[in-house]
């Protein structure tokens, strides 16, 4: 059980695996302030950037939970760097079937509801670990314009216009499940590049150290492909942001 090699070589150099800079998580983490000691659950928390930093500047603790070995790897590097080693803690696991042991304060899925089969089954799943009066962080894509046909819905890794909302329609979404949105941070264009441009360098100084690779050509094509693909269709019609939640 493990992430296909090609996200790792794609994210080799991230700290976080999404749209987010350190300075928008930490403006997350500002917005909410959690109280030192609050637990949290972080369901495919990649490489843990969030809950060592939290925990560091919060004085959180928690776990993450993730099916990438080598993500995980690096999230308790992280940890052990920050000096919160002692607080969090990274579990190898599928975070589609986990539910945290005891209630915690804050369950975040940060970019991949796709562990719940989409937004609604990924904030029962997260419910189902919060503690009474607790937050739910949902990191997630939106249109943030409108798409004109097929071909720009596949350039920006969609199969079909619905797959995604706007943000109008995300948020209402939310308030049908039952949730009051009390935060978001939203990522923007510069920090789409930071997280999609960096993954380019990346498959450049992979390809050329591994020049006959099963995966070379894949990732040559990728790497062709993307800087066009990205200024074309993602930088201009996908939103991203985190959505801070709590059941009514």
């Amino acid at each position: 059980m493990d992430l296909p090699r090609s996200f790792t070589i794609r994210e080799s150099s991230h700290r976080i695996c999404n749209p987010f800079t350190s300075d928008k998580l930490a403006l997350l983490g500002q917005a909410i302030s959690p109280a030192p000691g609050t637990r949290m659950l972080d369901l495919a928390s990649g490489k843990g950037e969030m809950l060592c930093t939290w925990a560091r500047d919060h004085g959180v603790s928690g776990t993450g939970v993730d099916i990438s070995t080598v993500f995980l790897d690096a999230a308790r590097e992280r940890a052990a760097e920050l000096g919160v080693a002692d607080r969090v803690n990274f579990v190898h696991a599928d975070a589609s079937g986990h539910v945290a042991a005891e209630p915690v304060g804050i369950a975040a899925c940060i970019g991949a509801t796709w562990i719940g089969s989409g937004v609604a089954g990924t904030v029962e799943l997260l419910r189902r670990s919060l503690a009474p009066g607790g937050m739910m962080l949902v990191g997630e894509p939106f249109w943030r314009r409108e798409p004109e046909g097929q071909t720009v819905v596949e350039g920006c890794h969609m199969a079909r216009k619905d797959d995604l909302l706007t943000l109008p329609e995300l948020l209402k979404q939310f308030g049908n499940l039952g949730c009051d949105v009390v935060e978001m941070v939203l990522a923007d264009q510069d920090s789409w590049d930071r997280y999609v441009a960096a993954q380019w360098i990346n498959i450049r100084r992979w390809l050329d150290a591994n020049p006959d690779d099963e995966l070379a050509d894949e990732m040559r094509a990728e790497l062709t492909a993307a800087p066009v693909q990205h200024a074309r269709y993602q930088r201009e019609y996908l939103g991203w942001g985190v959505f801070v939640l709590m059941s009514r």
